[in-house]
């Protein structure tokens, strides 16, 4: 890679103002254009400059593609030699702003949703599993430990079944709505069960808090899944379990609309990189069909050090 390209795909302001993006967030054109306020083709043509560079990456999605800075290698190199001269400039302040803003409202759109569906998405949720224990399979998979954290406990139908294996078991939920079923149809053991409201990348819990935590078929309704992973590893204990049940990456559109998802799945790289980037380790994972001809995973990650160690 010669040095004169990276300096030259910095040589325009509106490709300085997308790489300070993409080092904090992963947006499609369109949430780009909506945060920088510039036509599609103007935003797409810096795009390419910079992609062809080596400073930011793209991820297909579906009908969409995604774009953030690249984490490794020289171009990432490069990156951390010059991003200190991002803070000292207040435009560059106001993207991320902006970004931040459009990222809340979409998690809100995400909140809306389940508030509306709380009440019947037990059955919603039989159009995708069908007759599959998926209970039994993630308990099959689960030790034996003191403090046992369910992460989108949804309506709480889980959380009866984690105490064949924790003394105690917290169950976190954003909207209010399904938080109110969860309480009205499993909160009637509060020495055992535990159910507080909150957000997967703001956790109600304190620093180690937890032995063992679950994400149950809910990173893919999150805008950032990756802070997911940052708080799971700040609740959890050194060598605690983080087990994700979710899905295995498709192209069906119509789950955005049906079923709330932000993004159509997961790839096993990708699922493996954030994990590793977030302080875990994968001790093994395993596939399982679903209807409408969707496939899910489940993987069991450890805990080996705390963010940033």
């Amino acid at each position: 890679m010669r040095p004169v390209s990276l300096f030259k795909a910095l040589s325009d302001e509106t490709r300085v103002r997308l790489l300070n993006l993409s080092l904090h967030h992963e947006l499609n054109v369109n949430e780009i254009v909506r945060v920088l306020g510039m036509g599609q083709s103007r935003i797409s043509h810096h795009l390419k400059i910079l992609n062809e560079s080596g400073l930011i990456t793209h991820r297909r999605d579906g009908l969409w593609i995604f774009y953030s800075a690249v984490s490794e290698g020289p171009g990432a190199d490069f990156i951390q030699s010059v991003r200190y001269l991002f803070d000292q400039n207040g435009l560059y302040h106001r993207d991320l702003e902006a970004a931040e803003s459009m990222i809340a409202e979409r998690s809100q759109r995400t909140t809306r949703f389940f508030d509306t569906v709380a009440s019947s998405w037990e059955l919603l949720k039989k159009e995708i599993m069908g007759d599959l224990d998926m209970n039994r399979m993630i308990l099959d998979s689960l030790p034996e430990v003191e403090v046992m954290v369910d992460l989108g406990c949804g309506t709480g139908d889980l959380l009866p079944v984690l105490k064949q294996k924790a003394g105690r078991i917290i169950g976190v939920e954003k909207s209010v709505r399904m938080l109110e079923e969860a309480r009205r149809n499993y909160g009637s053991d509060p020495e055992r069960i535990d159910i507080r409201i909150g957000e997967l990348e703001h956790l109600p819990l304190r620093d180690e808090e937890a032995d063992a935590a679950i994400t149950n078929m809910v990173l893919h309704h999150l805008p950032e899944p990756r802070k997911a992973f940052l708080e799971a590893n700040r609740i959890l204990k050194i060598g605690g379990l983080l087990l994700i049940v979710d899905l295995m990456q498709h192209e069906d559109e119509t789950m955005r609309e049906a079923f709330g998802d932000h993004w159509l799945g997961f790839s096993p790289d990708l699922m493996e990189t954030w994990l590793r980037e977030s302080g875990f380790s994968v001790e093994e994972s395993e596939r399982f069909a679903l209807k409408k001809g969707l496939e899910g995973f489940i993987l069991r990650s450890v805990k080996n050090s705390r963010e940033g160690d």
